[in-house]
C-alpha cells in the first residue's frame, strides 16, 4: 500500500526477439496508466522498451545482468555493473595465484561479459584459454579435451539451467578431482545440489549475492509462500533456492514503493497515455531520482541498495562461497570498492603437498617489535588479531591466502626471543615456547643462527640484512680556513702552478726568439740603435696570472706563435676557472658533517663512547662467538662494563640519543628508526649478512610449503612493497627522507681535469714550432737581402737568445752596399712612406708600425 493507493503487477510476456510485439504491449499498458515498467531480461527488446520509456517520461526498472549496461535517465538497474563482477572475477584469480587458466563459456554474451580477464596475462608466457560448451547437451568431448591438455584452473560461466548438467559430465570424464580448481560465475550456485562434488577434492569456488541464512531472506520467503497458500498454490520455495533474480525483482519492488511513497505526497495523477500522441507522465523524472537518491537506499535481499551517481548500483557486498566436504561454505568476502577478504584459500599446489594446510589453524607467536609486531591504533576495542598489525602480521595473513590455513597471534610478552642458556640447558623466549608446543610459528625480528636452527627450523628468509651501528646523526662541521682550495685536490692545484710558471717561462723566451716581438722603442728615431721586446720575464708572469684570473694585462701578442700560447691558455683558464666555480658551489650547498668514528674498528680503537646491544640478542651472541679477536675483546667490554646491554631496541635507542653511547642492532630496525627520528643515523658498513625467518618446531611438515610461499611473495615483489610501505610509509616513516645527506662533493682530481692539461700541452708544443719557423723565415730573409751566410746570421741570432739577459737587443751593423736603385727614404706614397728598420724591427708585415707622433 501506498497511502491510499495500491500496487497492482499488469504481467506481460514478451517475447525476446521481437521488437514489434514488444512495442505493441509497451503501449497497452500505458494506456492502463502504468507508472513503471519491470524488464524485460537484457535482449534486443530491452532498448527499445527504455526507448519508449524515456519518450513518455516512465521509470524503466531491470534486474537483470546486461553486458551493454548504460546510463539512461529514466533508467534503473538493480543487477551489480558487469564491470563490477569483471573485477571481483579479477581479484579472485590474482588471489588464488593462477599464471594461467581456462575460460569455459556458454555463449557469446558470457565472453564479452569477462573480456576484461582476457588482458590480464601476458599471451606468450601465461596464455589464457578460451573453450565455448556445445551448443547442445553433450559437453563431455570439450572437457576430455580439457583433461588432456592438462588444464587445471578453469572459470565456468553458464546459466544456473546448464551448471549442473556441466558439472555432472565434467566428474564424469575426469575434470572433478583435486587436481582441480573452479571459479564459477553465476550467482545462484547455492541453488543446485553440489553434494556430489563435496568430497573429490576439488577446489570449488562461488559468489553469492543472497545470504538464505539472514533474517529478512528468510521472513520474504516465508511471507511469499504464506500468500500463495491462501491462493491455494505451493511454489515450493525455500531460502535455498531463492534465486537472485528473484530477490533482485523483489528488492526492485520495494525500492519503486519507497520512492513512489514519496512522490504521492505530491497529489500525482496517472492517466492514460497514447504511444501516437507526444504527451508524457511528467512525474517520471522525480520518481526516478527519489530511486536513486541516497534517502530511498533500503536493506533489501540482496543487501544495501544503493545507486552512484550514473546511476549505477553501487555499495555491493557479496560472499566468497567454497565448495567443502561440508557443502558451501564462506571462506570470504568482497565489495564493490575493491576490497577482497579471504580467510581461507586453498592454492592449486597445496593438494600435492604431504600436508595440505587448508583449514589449519596455527598459533602465531609474535613480539611487540616496530614494525614487525605492533598494536594497531583504534578508537575501539579490539580484539583477535585485529589487534595487531605491522610487516610480520601481514606477511603471515599473505602465507594464510595462498595456503589456506587460519591463525592466531599470541604475544611474547617479555619481548624475549630466545637464546640458550649454557647452565640450565634450556632455550628462553619464543624459542622456548615452540619446543614446548605452546605455538606453532614465531615471527618478529628473529634472525636465523646455528644455534637457533639447532633447536627448531625456519623458513626462506623473509628480509637480508646485517649488524651495524647506531648513533647520533652528525653534526656539522665548521668551514675550514681554506676551504677555498677544496674544489680542487692537492694534485691539481701542484700542476696549476706548474703549468702557470711553464707558460710563463715559455712566453717569455718565445718572445725572445720570435724576431716579430721586437720593436723600435721610439718610433720618431728613424734608425734606432736597439730594439725593446715587451715580454720580460716579469710581463710574461704577469700575462698569464691575468688570464687566469679574468683579468686584463694590457699586453698583446703580436706574433702567430705567442699568440697561439696565449690562445691555448685562455681555453685552460677557461674549462679550469669554470670546473672550479662548479665544483665550489657543491661545496658551499652542502653541509658538511662529521662524526667521532666512521666504522666499527675506529669505534673500538677509542675509549670515549660506550656501545653494546641488546641482551640475549643474536646482536651480542656474534661478537661474543666471532672469528675476530677484534670483535670478541668488543663482547668482552661489553660484558665487563655496566649499563651498556640494553633490554630492548627503544632502550638502546634512548641510550644513544641520551648518553655518548653507540648501539649496534639489525640494519633492519636502524632503517626503521632513522626514518622516524631525525637526531640518530647509521654509522658504518654492515658487520655481517644474515637473514629473518619464521620459526617452527624441528621437521615441520609445512616448512616447505611455507618457504615455497615466501619466495613467491619475494619474486612477485610483494615482500618490497610490504616493506617500502611499513618502513616508509606507516607510522610516521618517510619524516627524515629530507636530512638523509647525499654526501660530500669530491674535489677535482687529475682524472677529471688531465684532459685540458693535455691540450695545453700540446698547444705549447706546435707553438713552440711555430716560433722556430717564425725565426728561421726571418733569418733566411735577412741573409738573402744582406748578403750574409744563414748559419752565420743563425748562429748570431741563437747566441742572443741563449744570454737570457734584458729585454733591448742591439741592432746589428751591416757593411753590405745598399743598392743603388733602392728607393729613398722620405716622403712619397704606399710602403715607402715608412721608415725601413732593422730586420728586427720589423712587424709580421715588414713594417714598423709603432710610429708616433713626438710632442712639441
Amino acid at each position: 500500500m501506498i497511502l491510499h493507493k495500491t500496487l497492482v503487477a499488469l504481467p506481460k510476456r514478451v517475447p525476446p526477439n521481437d521488437s514489434l510485439v514488444a512495442s505493441s504491449i509497451v503501449c497497452h499498458l500505458l494506456e492502463q496508466r502504468v507508472v513503471g515498467i519491470f524488464g524485460p531480461r537484457a535482449g534486443p527488446t530491452s532498448p527499445l522498451v527504455q526507448s519508449m520509456c524515456d519518450t513518455k517520461d516512465i521509470p524503466h526498472v531491470e534486474t537483470s545482468w546486461d553486458t551493454k549496461q548504460r546510463r539512461q535517465d529514466f533508467l534503473v538497474n538493480l543487477h551489480p555493473h558487469p564491470s563490477t563482477l569483471t573485477r571481483l572475477y579479477m581479484d579472485l584469480v590474482s588471489a588464488w595465484g593462477w599464471k594461467k587458466f581456462t575460460l569455459l563459456y556458454e555463449d557469446a554474451s558470457g565472453l564479452v561479459r569477462l573480456s576484461s580477464l582476457l588482458t590480464m596475462f601476458d599471451k606468450k608466457d601465461n596464455p589464457v584459454t578460451l573453450r565455448q560448451l556445445a551448443t547442445h547437451k553433450n559437453h563431455r568431448q570439450i572437457l576430455r579435451d580439457m583433461r588432456h591438455a592438462g588444464e587445471r584452473n578453469i572459470i565456468l560461466d553458464c546459466s544456473i539451467e546448464t551448471l549442473p548438467e556441466v558439472l555432472k559430465q565434467a566428474q564424469q570424464v575426469g575434470l572433478m578431482t583435486s587436481d582441480q580448481s573452479y571459479i564459477i560465475t553465476s550467482l545462484d550456485l547455492h541453488t543446485i545440489d553440489l553434494e556430489p562434488y563435496q568430497h573429490g577434492g576439488t577446489n570449488i569456488t562461488g559468489l553469492r549475492m543472497v545470504d538464505p541464512n539472514s533474517t529478512i531472506v528468510e521472513m520474504a520467503v516465508k511471507r511469499w509462500a504464506d500468500l500463495e497458500l491462501r491462493k491455494g498454490k505451493n511454489l515450493g520455495i525455500s531460502p535455498q533456492t531463492l534465486t537472485v533474480s528473484m530477490a533482485l525483482i523483489h528488492d526492485a519492488v520495494q525500492l519503486f514503493a519507497h520512492a513512489l511513497r514519496r512522490l504521492d505526497s505530491r497529489a500525482v495523477n496517472m492517466r492514460p497515455l497514447d504511444c501516437e500522441s507526444q504527451d508524457s507522465w511528467g512525474h517520471g523524472a522525480s520518481l526516478i531520482n527519489f530511486m536513486k537518491d541516497g534517502q530511498s537506499m533500503l536493506r533489501g535481499l540482496t543487501g544495501m541498495v544503493q545507486f552512484d551517481n550514473e546511476g549505477f548500483r553501487t555499495n555491493i557486498m557479496l560472499d566468497i562461497m567454497e565448495l567443502s566436504y561440508k557443502g558451501l561454505q564462506r571462506v570470504g568476502t568482497w565489495n564493490s570498492s575493491g576490497k577482497l577478504n579471504i580467510t581461507r584459500l586453498v592454492p592449486p599446489t597445496s593438494v600435492h603437498d604431504s600436508e595440505s594446510l587448508h583449514n589449519r589453524t596455527f598459533r602465531v607467536l609474535t613480539a611487540l617489535s616496530h614494525p614487525y609486531g605492533m598494536l594497531r591504533e583504534s578508537t575501539v576495542a579490539l580484539k583477535g588479531n585485529d589487534q595487531y598489525e605491522g610487516f610480520g602480521i601481514e606477511l603471515i595473513h599473505e602465507l594464510s591466502l595462498m595456503l589456506g590455513f587460519n591463525y592466531t597471534f599470541e604475544l611474547q610478552l617479555d619481548n624475549v626471543y630466545g637464546s640458550y642458556n649454557n647452565k640450565t640447558k634450556q632455550w628462553t623466549g619464543m624459542i622456548q615456547q615452540l619446543l614446548k608446543e605452546e605455538a606453532d610459528l614465531a615471527i618478529t625480528d628473529l634472525t636465523i643462527t646455528s644455534d637457533r636452527e639447532a633447536a627448531v627450523d625456519f623458513t626462506t628468509p623473509f628480509m637480508s640484512l646485517g649488524i651495524s651501528i647506531l648513533y647520533k646523526r652528525p653534526t656539522e662541521e665548521a668551514p675550514d680556513l681554506f676551504s677555498f682550495m677544496a674544489p680542487l685536490s692537492t694534485d691539481v692545484w701542484i700542476c696549476m702552478f706548474s703549468v702557470y710558471m711553464g707558460v710563463s717561462i715559455l712566453l717569455w723566451i718565445m718572445g725572445r726568439i720570435c724576431p716579430y716581438e721586437w720593436n723600435n722603442p721610439y718610433p720618431c728615431i728613424e734608425e734606432p740603435e736597439e730594439l725593446e721586446n715587451q715580454f720580460t720575464l716579469q710581463n710574461s708572469l704577469w700575462f698569464t696570472i691575468g688570464s687566469l684570473m679574468q683579468q686584463g694585462s694590457e699586453i698583446a701578442p703580436i706574433a702567430v706563435s705567442t699568440r697561439m700560447v696565449a690562445g691555448i691558455w685562455w681555453f685552460f683558464t677557461l674549462i679550469m676557472v669554470s670546473s672550479y666555480t662548479a665544483n665550489l658551489a657543491a661545496f658551499l650547498t652542502v653541509e658538511s658533517t662529521t662524526s667521532p668514528f666512521k666504522n666499527v674498528r675506529e669505534l673500538a680503537n677509542q675509549n670515549v663512547i660506550k656501545y653494546g646491544a641488546k641482551i640475549g640478542g643474536s646482536t651480542v651472541n656474534f661478537f661474543r662467538d666471532s672469528a675476530d679477536k677484534m670483535y670478541r675483546d668488543m663482547y668482552k667490554k661489553m660484558i665487563e662494563e655496566p649499563g651498556v646491554l640494553a633490554s630492548s631496541n627503544n632502550e638502546g635507542l634512548k641510550w644513544v640519543k641520551e648518553r655518548n653511547y653507540a648501539y649496534f642492532m639489525e640494519s633492519t630496525s636502524i632503517q626503521y628508526i632513522t626514518e622516524r627520528d631525525c637526531e640518530v643515523a647509521q654509522v658504518g658498513e654492515l658487520l655481517d649478512t644474515k637473514g629473518y625467518g619464521i620459526a617452527m618446531r624441528k621437521d615441520s611438515s609445512y616448512r616447505n610449503q611455507l618457504s615455497s610461499a615466501v619466495l613467491k611473495l619475494q619474486e612477485s615483489g610483494k615482500l618490497a612493497k610490504m616493506k617500502n610501505r611499513w618502513w616508509k610509509e606507516e607510522r610516521g616513516g618517510g619524516r627524515c627522507a629530507d636530512n638523509v645527506s647525499s654526501g660530500n662533493p669530491s674535489p677535482l682530481n687529475l682524472l677529471n681535469v688531465g684532459g685540458v692539461f693535455v691540450v695545453l700541452l700540446g698547444g705549447l708544443v706546435l707553438s713552440c714550432f711555430v716560433a722556430l719557423y717564425e725565426l728561421l723565415c726571418k733569418v733566411h730573409e735577412t741573409s738573402r737581402r744582406e748578403k750574409v751566410p744563414f748559419l752565420e746570421e743563425l748562429m748570431a741570432e741563437f747566441r742572443f737568445i741563449a744570454r737570457c739577459h734584458g729585454s733591448t737587443k742591439p741592432i746589428r751593423k751591416y757593411n753590405s752596399q745598399e743598392k743603388e736603385d733602392s728607393p729613398p727614404t722620405g716622403e712619397g706614397t704606399g710602403p715607402q712612406n715608412f721608415v725601413r728598420m732593422s730586420i728586427y724591427g720589423d712587424t709580421p708585415y715588414g713594417f714598423n708600425t709603432n710610429m708616433k707622433v713626438p710632442l712639441t
